[in-house]
């Protein structure tokens, strides 16, 4: 592990294991809380579209994915409160027409098809010193916003109900927690990748949940829990040669199900 340290490709992909971690640790902690997993799987595909017109127009494909994540999770907001259009069929009609918006513009490029492997599975080993930065930013303003605004964000995540009668502007929190969610999914995608994302933002929660219950706790456990298989994973990843977006997701799997034995075990001896 020591010596891995010495290359700066390898020191920028533990760097942004953090990073992601913490930002998934985060708002993974409120889409478990608030159930909108179904979301974020719909605004991760979307965002597909976005990297093939980044790939077609010739700019950063994540800029691309950036626009249509938060286009999508926008939209997704508004035409489940404001129209007659149901919550999982806005979704299913953003899903599929970013994913086929993405593969038309790909298929139109010109010259030789670019390689997606990096964006549809995760490659956390390739990360630049730009996305570094990408994600730093993003990583701060969800720090803080989670911070400034705690005690509001916990009751839009349990109760809006409540928030309303104190005349909080719940919508308007709701479009930026929703703009955060689309953030954190671009994060994500160079760690572990658009099919995968929603993975990084669960599995820390449910591994923790068995455990805590307590919101607070809940997001601090599940950022430990993503560190610790985003590190194994990618720590492996090099050493097999074997994609790092499946072996972050992979050891996060192993450690839910150990973690889930133990609990089972606890349980169990606590019966007799």
């Amino acid at each position: 592990m020591i010596e891995l340290l010495q290359y700066d490709f390898f020191v920028n992909a533990i760097i942004a294991a953090v990073l992601t971690s913490i930002t998934c640790g985060i708002i993974g902690t409120y889409i478990v809380s608030k159930r909108i997993v179904f979301i974020s799987g719909g605004i991760t595909h979307t965002s597909f579209g976005g990297i093939g017109l980044g790939y077609y127009l010739g700019f950063n494909p994540l800029l691309g994915a950036t626009v249509f994540s938060l286009l999508a999770a926008w939209i997704i907001e508004f035409m489940s409160k404001r129209t007659d259009v149901r919550e999982d069929s806005a979704i299913a009609i953003l899903w599929s027409f970013g994913m086929a918006i993405g593969i038309i513009f790909i298929f139109i490029t010109p010259g030789y098809a670019p390689n997606l492997m990096s964006y549809l599975f995760g490659s956390i080993l390739t990360v630049s010193h730009i996305d570094l930065i990408m994600m730093l930013a993003i990583t701060i303003a969800i720090s803080l916003f989670f911070s400034i605004f705690y005690k509001t964000i916990l009751f839009t995540a349990f109760d809006e109900q409540y928030l309303k009668t104190r005349n909080i502007p719940v919508e308007l929190f709701n479009y930026i927690l929703m703009g955060f969610v689309a953030l954190a999914i671009v994060l994500s995608i160079k760690a572990v990748g658009i099919i995968l994302i929603i993975s990084l933002l669960t599995i820390p929660q449910s591994s923790a949940n068995l455990f805590v219950k307590d919101f607070r706790k809940i997001l601090f456990y599940s950022i430990l829990i993503g560190l610790r298989g985003s590190l194994t994973g990618l720590v492996a990843s090099y050493y097999l040669d074997i994609p790092s977006g499946a072996s972050i997701i992979f050891f996060l799997v192993v450690i839910f199900i150990i973690l889930r034995i133990i609990k089972y075990l606890i349980t169990k001896k606590s019966s007799f």
